[in-house]
């Protein structure tokens, strides 16, 4: 099996963004920043900001249109990233036939989803069984941490092992069993690099989001008050992470392509 070499993937994601840069920041804007601007506007303050110890059940419920709007924009946004995938993957493409690729193959990426959704469900209700169990010789202390740490390195295990499937959904258009099993195919022995790219990304996605958060927020509260900053910093915010997501796209359609080559 051929190596993995994340520097490659980055350098020819740098060379594709700078020449069809004028084709991908466009869609993501459209199809990713603006519903995440529109949907953060539309949530409560409170459930934004939330204070230490707070948690959702002591909040107020989400307005009906609120939660209508988490599901558009989520259909949305998610058939904005199945488009950035097309134009990575597809030379000559179109962003008309882009889009209409992305609603195409939407059906696939949502049942692929769902079904790794409910083995995501299993393998983490096994980790809390077996930190549970553990709990008895650790003490309660320890087996909630044992039982945490398990969980988290399923999700990122499992999230490795599935990294490439929207790549593979919109390049190759199989059903959903065969989505997942060419996934899987894809990344086997790959999971430790996919694994720290993924880290990588949260790191790099959270960095990006305290920074614009922090100086749009204190820019727009001088200038606007405080609603007028929480505003400016919510839109200034789903603008850099429809950037950073372009680029994160790519780099994953350039790893599919080296997964691909090396099968």
């Amino acid at each position: 099996m051929a190596a993995l070499s994340i520097g490659k993937a980055w350098e020819e994601s740098l060379a594709f963004i700078k020449r069809e840069g004028s084709l991908l920041f466009p869609v993501a804007l459209l199809f990713l920043s603006v519903p995440m601007a529109v949907l953060q506007l539309m949530i409560p303050p409170d459930y934004m900001q939330m204070a230490p110890g707070q948690t959702l059940a002591s909040l107020p419920p989400l307005p009906g249109t609120v939660k209508v709007a988490m599901i558009v924009a989520g259909i949305v946004m998610l058939i904005g990233s199945l488009a950035v995938y097309a134009l990575a993957l597809r030379p000559g493409i179109s962003v008309a036939e882009a889009i209409r690729l992305a609603i195409g193959r939407l059906p696939v990426v949502l049942g692929a989803s769902l079904l790794v959704g409910v083995a995501l469900m299993f393998v983490l209700f096994g980790a809390a069984m077996i930190g549970g169990l553990l709990s008895v010789v650790t003490g309660k202390g320890g087996g909630v941490v044992l039982a945490a740490v398990a969980m988290l390195a399923a999700m990122l295990y499992i999230s490795a092992r599935m990294l490439p499937l929207s790549a593979l959904v919109i390049d190759r258009r199989p059903g959903v069993v065969a989505a997942l099993r060419e996934t899987l195919s894809l990344t086997r022995g790959q999971a430790g690099r996919l694994a720290t790219f993924i880290l990588v990304s949260l790191i790099l996605i959270l960095v990006v989001q305290i920074a614009v958060q922090s100086v749009f927020g204190i820019v727009g509260t001088l200038l606007l008050g405080q609603e007028g900053g929480r505003s400016i910093s919510n839109i200034a915010v789903a603008l850099a992470a429809g950037a950073v997501n372009v680029y994160l796209m790519v780099f994953t359609a350039r790893i599919y392509r080296q997964l691909e080559a090396a099968a």
